[in-house]
């Protein structure tokens, strides 16, 4: 604990650039996004990156340099400031409009078209004193202005705007800044794409998506006063459905070399980062867990997973790697992926890449939400775009090798492949109960019968893509799903038993029985000697000791071993 004295804030779920800057956090400075962005930008500019990749984080950065009035010595002694020439052309000299469209979430489109009203009517608030004051703004053009702050009085974050105002609501106040300043303005839109995501799931999408197609042409297409855009999603929407007509857009994605160092954290930046916390004996399981991206020419870490953790280890060293992905986005479409198993997707496909495996697949990089789900080849697309999966070495035109990225995204491929095991388990109650009667009463001929149908039916786990002797896991998992549906059983995992740990003890206590299961995967399809090596740890850690203890008038022992999908099972009593 006393290491940590001293030591700068990790911005645990801060996106402000001026509050990580000015309140003493860790910054991994990115600043350099700027000078590569302004020697490379168009009219309208994209990057799509999947969610936590600091997109966020950087739009604040862009807000923080461009815009009037900015404080200047922020940005002393970062990458920027290096470049004293841009910085004197292009710091503090704009003005600019920066809204997150990221909480657009409504249940219903009505909702959706209130929050979107809001997130314009609050930003437009920002300039109240400067346009109330402004002696450069006529009255009509204040009529206009006031609209966009009209305020529900029933609800004082309500505001009221008609469509006609809502969707040219944001070329409106570009034209007033610019009225105001005598300067073209930067308009930043992060999240772009969220109200059509959550639109696409609340069945409301042709609303939003006539909606944002006409605030977007209007501020981005037919607005004298722009100077330039810079836009951030998780999908390249196709121009077709939402940028109608824009022809300018400059598109920074995931396979494009321009800014691609920018979102995620290099390998030097992670070093850095645990050599400042004193956590370098970490490095090995942070590569395992959190890198292995691959942006254009660039292998990135998630950011977000790189700081949860070393915050976490800050305070317990010896915490294992956890999961932070799954808390901040839900993995529908991971699920919805192998669900299509049998209907367009083969279940070697999903096999090989959780075992570190490369697949060729050819994706389309423009998509629109209302059909993400219509063919598989959309949904090798979404995984890919949004960080499910990455790219391995260079595309050939459309066609890319496809992999897992590290530990942590394959871990949430096999807890959905589990969750679904049990699922499609639970459905079959009398293959279940057949297998539970096998097994209490020591058939183990046809426990292993049955177990391999089981085997045969699911896609299988295998533990290649790191070199450690866990493949037990998925057949453990496997077992553990089939033995919930005996409400009944008193069913106990890897807990201590006797000298060591039991993988499995059940104690079924109305008939007085008590069993110790023991897995082995068998290397080289040896299995019954790995059977042998069961029994034999069974008995020599006295893992039916607890049992026999508690008063179980019969135990039974049982070794199984696996290999891939076969196994062999012997038993015997105690």
């Amino acid at each position: 604990m006393g290491k940590s004295i001293g030591k700068k804030k990790l911005p645990i779920g801060i996106e402000a650039f001026d509050e990580i800057c000015s309140e003493g956090f860790y910054y991994v400075d990115k600043t350099g996004l700027i000078r590569d962005f302004l020697d490379a930008w168009g009219k309208v500019n994209l990057f799509t990156r999947p969610r936590r990749f600091g997109k966020s984080l950087n739009m604040s950065m862009f807000k923080s340099f461009f815009e009037i009035g900015c404080n200047k010595r922020m940005f002393d002694g970062l990458e920027i400031a290096k470049e004293t020439e841009l910085c004197n052309i292009y710091m503090g000299r704009f003005p600019v409009i920066s809204i997150t469209l990221k909480g657009i979430n409504g249940a219903d489109y009505p909702t959706a078209r209130s929050l979107m009203c809001s997130v314009i009517g609050n930003e437009a608030l920002r300039f109240y004193d400067l346009f109330i004051n402004s002696d450069r703004l006529n009255e009509i053009e204040k009529k206009q202005y006031y609209q966009l702050i009209k305020v529900d009085t029933n609800n004082a974050e309500s505001f009221i705007m008609p469509d006609s105002v809502l969707m040219g609501s944001l070329k409106t106040l570009s034209a007033l800044l610019q009225k105001h300043y005598g300067e073209r303005v930067v308009v930043l839109i992060d999240e772009y794409d969220v109200p059509l995501a959550k639109a696409n799931e609340r069945n409301y999408y042709e609303n939003m998506i006539i909606l944002m197609r006409n605030m977007l042409e209007q501020v981005l297409k037919t607005n004298d006063s722009l100077y330039f855009a810079i836009l951030t999603g998780c999908l390249r929407v196709s121009k077709e459905s939402i940028f109608t007509g824009l022809n300018n857009t400059n598109i920074f994605s995931i396979i494009d070399e321009d800014c691609d160092s920018y979102f995620g954290f290099t390998d030097y930046e992670v070093r850095e980062l645990l050599e400042y916390y004193e956590l370098s004996d970490k490095y090995d399981v942070m590569k395992a867990w959190y890198n292995g991206y691959r942006f254009g020419d660039s292998d990135v870490y998630c950011p977000w997973d790189v700081v949860s953790y070393i915050n976490k280890l800050r305070k317990k060293r010896s915490l294992p790697p956890q999961d932070y992905w799954s808390n901040t986005s839900g993995n529908d479409i991971v699920r919805y992926f192998i669900e299509k198993v049998d209907k367009g997707l083969a279940k070697s496909e999903i096999e090989a890449l959780v075992a570190g495996e490369i697949i060729t697949k050819d994706i389309h990089m423009e998509l629109t939400y209302d059909h993400i789900y219509d063919s598989i080849d959309n949904i090798w697309s979404v995984l890919f775009t949004t960080g499910y999966l990455t790219q391995r070495g260079n595309p050939d035109g459309k066609c890319f090798q496809l992999a897992i990225p590290n530990m942590e995204i394959r871990n949430i491929f096999t807890e959905q492949i589990m969750t679904m095991f049990k699922e499609a388990a639970k459905r079959d109650g009398e293959k279940l109960q057949e297998f539970c009667d096998a097994l209490e009463a020591g058939k183990a001929l046809e426990v292993e019968r049955l177990f391999n149908e089981y085997l045969k039916r699911t896609i299988s786990i295998r533990d290649t893509f790191v070199r450690k002797p866990t493949k037990e896991n998925f057949y453990h998992g496997i077992m553990l799903g089939i033995l919930g549906f005996k409400t009944d059983w008193y069913v106990k995992s890897n807990r201590e038993a006797g000298n060591g740990f039991g993988d499995i003890i059940i104690e079924i206590e109305d008939k007085g029985i008590g069993m110790v299961i023991e897995l082995k995967y068998a290397e080289d399809e040896k299995l019954s000697a790995e059977c042998e090596n069961a029994m034999k740890q069974i008995e020599d850690m006295g893992y039916a000791a607890e049992l026999k203890d508690a008063g179980y008038y019969k135990i039974l022992k049982y070794g199984i071993a696996c290999y891939k999908k076969k196994c062999k099972v012997v038993s015997e009593e105690e």
